[in-house]
């Protein structure tokens, strides 16, 4: 889910026109940049990594966490604190397969109900042992509509939660739910503090994971130290500290002056050629899941024809994007689902860069272009971005694109915390986001049912579509895996073709580190949890402190 990465962000960006196929010259403004950088952090630096025990790994993230507090947190910042915090029931492993994490194993007696045997002696970071009281307190506070979780809904699905003994919790649903299981990767919260501390929890969070919290300064750094009791062992590192850096520029400086040890993806792919010539560094790259799209506000009244929304597609070449921007790290996308998931559907409708074909819509909807290809426009947008600079550039470049077919946009660029904010209130007319962690098909209903608008899930352009309410109630409920791919294939074909979304792509991961630095494992969703087993190699070359 976008904690699921909802990675982007209130200062305007300046206007600049790159074009898709030459945007040398925007590059070249970047290096510029970064040699000023360069030279106030000569004068200027912080953090040194010279300061720091050599066994503290220091990572690099965009942006801050926006809530520690499992219960609330949708941000991909925020799952990456909390992963090395807490633990859930289950967890998945790199294939995005199901295992056991806290819970040791489970047994399904019927079609409504599902027993968890917990692991024994797990302890939480003040010592208290875990046991299936806390497990009850977590799920039952989610659904408590007092505490206001914005998780709520995806948990409604459970009628009663009984703790059986101390090691033993039952789970009955009010119905089949196809995707239960799926859910029980929530982090497990302890009782006694967690009731104690309310919605404070999250200041100071404390879970049964590999590390334990320190601190958190917001804008700077959040620091953790390893947990030695982790039941499955200590990490092998002392530390982690999470730098929060948005400005690319400078993350880049501090990795390649040894005060980063580890990025990952957040790096433009212009910088990589530099990076990967770094004999100090290196680079690992996977296929990934992570969705790129285009956003919709499904109730202005200029987005919610479909023709006009079609149009868009049309319009945005994302190959020369790929191409171009991203120097071939994505693969263009028709949906949300990537090829790596066993319900992906590749049967749907697809758009093409056709731009001619765009205009020929736009036409059709009444939105004819005033002086064909003058300076005038059909109509004009507001498109919101985040102050990523990757993203600004692909927003700018998207700008022209719509521009070619008589579509004026307006580009806002925000900090995470207030871009997304209006994203989750329907606060805009287009944006660009990625999904981060889809797995289950139920996404789908998340994300496109009629229930699911906010607060209730993610249905955050107010997409309202009978069919597709009928088929995501229908698919969350059906067990026969041949019949559930049926209802999600269907699915994907009507959301491609009434366009709710614009497709983009399918993100490589990327993770950039010292050559020290082993035993870190990319993820298809990008996920942080390789880090309980990274270690760091030493030799004279890998801190040197830069």
């Amino acid at each position: 889910m976008e904690a699921t990465r909802v990675k982007e962000g209130n200062k305007p960006i300046e206007n600049r026109k790159p074009k898709t196929e030459n945007s040398a010259g925007y590059f070249q403004r970047k290096k510029i940049i970064l040699l000023v950088v360069l030279l106030l952090f000569i004068l200027n630096s912080c953090t040194r990594r010279e300061e720091i025990s050599k066994d503290v790994l220091v990572i690099g993230l965009e942006s801050n966490p926006t809530n520690l507090d499992p219960r609330f947190g949708l941000d991909l910042a925020s799952s990456h604190v909390r992963q090395l915090i807490f633990n859930g029931l289950l967890k998945k492993d790199p294939e995005s397969n199901f295992v056991p994490d806290l819970a040791e194993n489970w047994e399904i007696p019927d079609d409504r109900t599902y027993i968890f045997h917990l692991r024994k002696g797990v302890r939480f970071h003040d010592g208290t042992e875990f046991t299936a009281d806390d497990v009850k307190y977590t799920f039952d506070t989610i659904l408590d509509p007092s505490v206001g979780s914005p998780k709520r809904d995806g948990y409604k699905v459970i009628s009663r939660i009984g703790v059986i003994d101390r090691y033993t919790v039952k789970f009955i649903l009010k119905e089949v739910s196809a995707p239960f299981l799926s859910n029980m990767v929530m982090e497990i919260l302890p009782r006694h503090i967690a009731k104690k501390k309310g919605k404070d929890f999250g200041k100071h969070p404390i879970g049964t994971g590999p590390f334990r919290f320190i601190g958190w300064k917001m804008d700077e750094w959040v620091r953790f130290e390893a947990n030695k009791d982790y039941f499955e062992g200590g990490p092998g590192l002392s530390g982690i500290i999470y730098r929060i850096i948005p400005d690319e520029t400078i993350r880049i400086l501090e990795l390649e002056k040894g005060n980063i040890d580890l990025i990952q993806n957040g790096i433009s792919s212009d910088i990589l050629p530099r990076l990967e010539g770094n004999p100090a560094l290196k680079i690992v790259k996977k296929p990934g899941t992570n969705y790129s799209y285009m956003g919709f506000n499904m109730k202005d009244p200029i987005l919610k024809d479909e023709r006009v929304r079609r149009a868009f597609a049309y319009a945005i070449d994302r190959e020369g994007i790929i191409k171009y921007i991203l120097k071939g790290l994505a693969t263009p996308s028709g949906g949300l689902l990537s090829p790596f998931n066993r319900f992906y559907e590749s049967d749907v409708k697809r758009f093409n860069y056709d731009p001619e074909r765009s205009k020929r819509l736009l036409d059709e909807a009444g939105y004819m272009d005033p002086d064909g290809d003058g300076p005038g426009v059909r109509f004009e947008v507001v498109y919101k971005t985040s102050q990523n600079e990757q993203r600004k550039l692909i927003a700018e470049v998207i700008q022209e694109h719509l521009k070619k077919v008589g579509i004026g946009v307006k580009i806002k660029s925000y900090e995470w915390g207030t871009f997304f904010s209006d994203i989750r209130r329907g606060n805009f007319q287009i944006y660009t986001l990625t999904w981060v962690g889809l797995t289950d098909p139920d996404i789908y209903y998340y994300i496109f049912n009629s229930k699911s608008i906010p607060p209730a899930g993610a249905n955050r352009g107010r997409y309202i579509n009978p069919e597709i309410d009928r088929l995501t109630e229908e698919g969350r409920v059906t067990l026969n895996i041949d019949k559930r791919r049926e209802i999600y294939s269907r699915i994907q074909k009507i959301i491609a073709a009434d366009v709710p979304y614009v497709s983009l792509w399918y993100a490589t991961n990327v993770a950039v580190m010292k050559k020290g630095v082993e035993g870190f494992v990319l993820y298809p969703d990008e996920d942080f949890a390789s880090l309980k087993d990274v270690y760091i190699r030493y030799n004279s070359s890998n801190y040197s402190g830069g």
